[in-house]
């Protein structure tokens, strides 16, 4: 199997990328094929551990900022993430990793790859901890503006990926709205719910943001405004909560002492919360497979981005969204019929 993996990205480019990279060859036994600079990427490579790795180099003479907008990223076509994402369409790599701008890689990967036949709207999907397990949200920030079967078929992409990764049989799905009661919400989520009420899945009805993290439902469905606000909304929470423990305990002696008999229970708690744990979020409904992590990624993160992406490719789960989204389709037309 081989994976492309954008040096280039995220806040720490090529010193992180290139030693998650490596990392995630000597643990996976997969080829990765590292996108980027070449000559910064060989420095990185030589600084690492690179024994039992097998890691290709791949030139992209040009680099996506984490700040640049829609016209820098059409006009530099020799980037990484374009690069990264032509390999795949080409069928060089079976998968594709990003830790950079999120809007350049969902851009470029759709008009690269393109879309699964019969869905309107790729969305990008991410696993979060509960205190039941996880939950996979979808969409936190592909798509701003939906119509209520975009919602559904989120929800089915949704269901597919938590079935064939999570190995969860019958996951639940639940709508993000603004309230538990059907009439509820705006005229987007009230029309949804309709929808997938109707839908073959295990719908359980709406979900408000404080069950985000609850384990109340498997999947979580919302458009991609208000899923990407949930999300930053949360990782500023925790930032926060982390902040002010900090203070406060360093502010009492006895507090200190109760940190110091704590430690190991409280690197358990953290680890539960780590982003860089998960990977990274998935790019569902496009004709490939397209991992993006978050900026602030350090080596492990880019390392677990890659195994995700390797699940992804193993499970065939874009085969599986296709087959679901043709016989969504299928059955909805019978029902029109």
């Amino acid at each position: 199997m081989k994976i492309a993996v954008d040096a280039m990205g995220g806040d720490f480019g090529p010193r992180v990328t290139v030693e998650g990279a490596i990392k995630a060859s000597q643990e996976y036994k997969i080829e990765v094929l590292v996108v980027g600079v070449e000559d910064l990427i060989k420095k990185e490579v030589d600084k690492t551990n690179h024994s039992r790795a097998k890691v290709a180099i791949v030139n992209a003479s040009e680099a996506i900022g984490m700040g640049e907008g829609i016209l820098s990223i059409r006009r530099k076509k020799k980037s990484s993430i374009r690069i990264g994402a032509q390999l795949v369409k080409d069928g060089e790599a079976e998968a594709f990793v990003s830790m950079g701008n999120t809007a350049a890689v969902v851009y470029i990967s759709k008009k690269i790859l393109g879309a699964l036949k019969g869905v309107e709207k790729p969305a990008l999907s991410l696993l979060v901890p509960t205190i039941k397990g996880l939950t996979l949200l979808i969409d936190v920030g592909a798509n701003v503006n939906c119509r209520p079967h975009h919602l559904e078929q989120f929800a089915v992409m949704g269901h597919t990926f938590m079935t064939s990764v999570m190995g969860i049989k019958k996951p639940r799905v639940g709508l993000m709205s603004v309230g538990e009661e059907k009439t509820k919400g705006n005229e987007l989520t009230k029309e949804a719910f309709e929808r997938l009420q109707d839908s073959p899945i295990n719908f359980i009805g709406n979900v408000e943001g404080k069950d985000t993290y609850s384990g109340k439902a498997d999947v979580i469905v919302s458009d991609g405004f208000t899923g990407n606000v949930a999300l930053k909304v949360s990782e500023s929470v925790v930032e926060t909560f982390s902040y002010f423990a900090r203070t406060e305990i360093m502010k009492n002696f006895f507090a200190k002492i109760g940190l110091f008999l704590m430690k190991r229970n409280l690197k358990k708690i953290y680890k539960k919360v780590d982003y860089t744990e998960y990977g990274g979020a998935q790019l569902l409904g496009i004709n490939g497979v397209c991992i993006i992590g978050h900026g602030r990624s350090n080596s492990n993160a880019v390392k677990n981005a890659i195994g995700l992406a390797k699940d992804f490719v193993l499970n065939k789960v874009q085969d599986k969204i296709q087959h679901d989204i043709t016989e969504l389709t299928h059955s909805l037309g019978q029902a029109e019929g």
